[in-house]
């Protein structure tokens, strides 16, 4: 008797996505600092003047340890924290630049690049029901202790001069796309795609190549400076840049990309 075949019940491995998308959070997921939100938690919903003057240059996760600090000397709760970051809307057609993603989730890999802090992106992620999209979070520790303060951590050390103390996030991207590379059996992403605001966005604009796109939110400081560097013939700026005032902006350029398999 023929001895019957069986077939075989080994799950074929997903080949590796083509595609990396990263993200800053604060002015790019939400539409405004999500520092600032918080702060409308604390006593007359704004801090002393003795805390907003104690700022330091390029010492801003330093900063926010002591209004988080004076926060809960002050009484505010993790609750109110929590509900000020949740109600913070996202900037305009992100949900729809969200869904898009989702839908090609086989295609896309996303990631948080952001100098924010892990309980407030958590946070909001967890609440817009997009936390399960994101394949690793990179920001500044942050959890609450066991006297209720929410106690925030600079994500490392770094030798770069253009970057807050607490955060380079090229030396974040380079680290991550070689390791990402080693993981995915030497296979790079064919394209890299970075999405932000702000003026530490434009370390990381150095990390990546010719076939990338920078996607500086419109009238914000990364848009300008990137109009700056490309106006000057900045060394080492290969990336190709598309400015968005809509994810919908994103999704469009997204879709034309695509089509050029």
């Amino acid at each position: 008797m023929a001895a019957s075949s069986v077939p075989s019940t080994t799950p074929v491995p997903s080949p590796p996505k083509r595609f990396l998308v990263l993200f800053d959070f604060d002015e790019t997921i939400v539409n405004e600092s999500s520092d600032d939100a918080v702060v409308r938690a604390a006593p007359g919903q704004q801090l002393p003047d003795w805390l907003r003057h104690s700022y330091r240059e390029g010492y801003y996760n330093e900063q926010m340890q002591r209004i988080l600090a004076y926060m809960a000397e002050q009484g505010v709760t993790e609750d109110s924290i929590r509900s000020k970051v949740e109600q913070i809307p996202p900037t305009p057609g992100l949900l729809t630049l969200f869904q898009y993603l989702q839908s090609r989730k086989q295609d896309f890999e996303l990631v948080v690049v952001s100098d924010a802090n892990m309980y407030f992106i958590e946070a909001w992620l967890e609440r817009a029901g997009a936390r399960h999209l994101f394949h690793r979070i990179f920001t500044n520790p942050a959890s609450f202790d066991a006297q209720g303060r929410l106690v925030l951590l600079p994500f490392h050390a770094h030798g770069c001069q253009r970057c807050p103390d607490n955060m380079c996030k090229q030396v974040i991207v380079r680290e991550y796309l070689s390791r990402r590379q080693q993981e995915r059996g030497g296979c790079p992403f064919q394209r890299v795609f970075y999405v932000g605001d702000g003026a530490n966005d434009i370390c990381p604009m150095l990390a990546l190549g010719p076939r990338d796109t920078a996607f500086p939110r419109r009238h914000f400081p990364m848009h300008r400076l990137l109009q700056e560097m490309q106006d000057a013939g900045t060394e080492g700026l290969k990336v190709s840049v598309v400015p968005w005032a809509s994810g919908q902006d994103v999704v469009d350029c997204l879709n034309r990309l695509e089509e050029e398999r």
